[in-house]
């Protein structure tokens, strides 16, 4: 009973620790850094992913008006020139807004702030990409977000049985499988329909990483399933179910997803800010 316990816990630990770096990794994760402007440290947060029909709005806290600010933007991947976007100073703070792209449509920008003969180019590393998407209703982001780390955890734990002198693995493996479909390949394809127009991108019909790991996890844990049968000692594949999901998931989150080829669009570049 003592070991069981210290399973779940570890397994928690190892889940929690997972979600918390692929929320703070990935090419979706907003870019923050510190700088210092008119003598000041300012701390500045970029977006790199926008959800629903509006505008992004691109926002710098200077608590100087002394400071001033553009914004700078093309579409990513098309060889055009970077249009100019004043910002306004209101409240402490600078502001602008990116233009709304279709579904996946993506942008480049930076932010320049001068201060008397001072100019500051951010991001320090040079551009910010961001990416656009529709809106997610909550009835299915939620429960995907939801069923994905009970899958990760189950999965966790699962594996872990390997330390066991009598491994319990029937019910466990079952149910790893079972957040796993639905988590990853019901749910997942369906908030992916909603926020890119596309249901699945991985292969054969695409590249996107997020949905070939999920294939990729899956399909260890259909062979750990089928090791319950088959297998002399199916917690040895188990816990190479666990590791093999573990290393994928530990890719971060969108890298390669779903993205807009303008080149292959009739619409024109928008070359005005308009506010929704």
């Amino acid at each position: 009973m003592k070991r069981s316990t210290t399973f779940w816990i570890l397994a928690f630990v190892i889940t929690i620790a997972s979600a918390y770096y692929q929320r703070r990794t990935g090419p979706t994760y907003p870019i923050r850094g510190k700088v210092t402007a008119n003598a000041k440290q300012l701390s500045y947060k970029l977006e790199r992913s926008h959800g629903g029909e509006s505008n992004c709005p691109v926002q710098i806290n200077t608590n100087d008006p002394a400071v001033s600010g553009m914004v700078e933007w093309k579409r990513h991947g098309v060889d055009e020139a970077f249009l100019q976007v004043p910002m306004t100073f209101s409240d402490g703070t600078l502001s602008a807004e990116l233009p709304h792209q279709p579904p996946a449509g993506k942008l480049d920008y930076r932010v320049i702030l001068r201060a008397n003969s001072e100019s500051l180019v951010l991001p320090e590393g040079g551009l910010a990409v961001i990416r656009f998407k529709a809106d997610v209703p909550n009835f299915i982001l939620y429960p995907h977000i939801l069923a994905m780390f009970v899958a990760m955890f189950l999965s966790t734990r699962t594996g872990l049985e390997i330390f066991s002198p009598s491994p319990r693995l029937k019910a466990l493996t079952y149910w790893t499988l079972a957040f796993l479909v639905v988590g990853g390949m019901i749910l997942g394809p369906i908030m992916q329909k909603y926020a890119f127009g596309a249901y699945w991108t991985g292969w054969p019909a695409g590249i996107d990483l997020t949905d070939n790991k999920t294939m990729v996890a899956l399909l260890g844990w259909i062979v750990a399933a089928i090791a319950l049968y088959k297998a002399k000692r199916p917690e040895i594949w188990a816990a190479v179910a666990a590791v093999v999901l573990l290393a994928v998931y530990m890719i971060p989150h969108s890298v390669l997803g779903s993205e807009l080829d303008y080149n292959n669009q009739k619409q024109p570049r928008i070359s005005q800010i308009t506010r929704n």
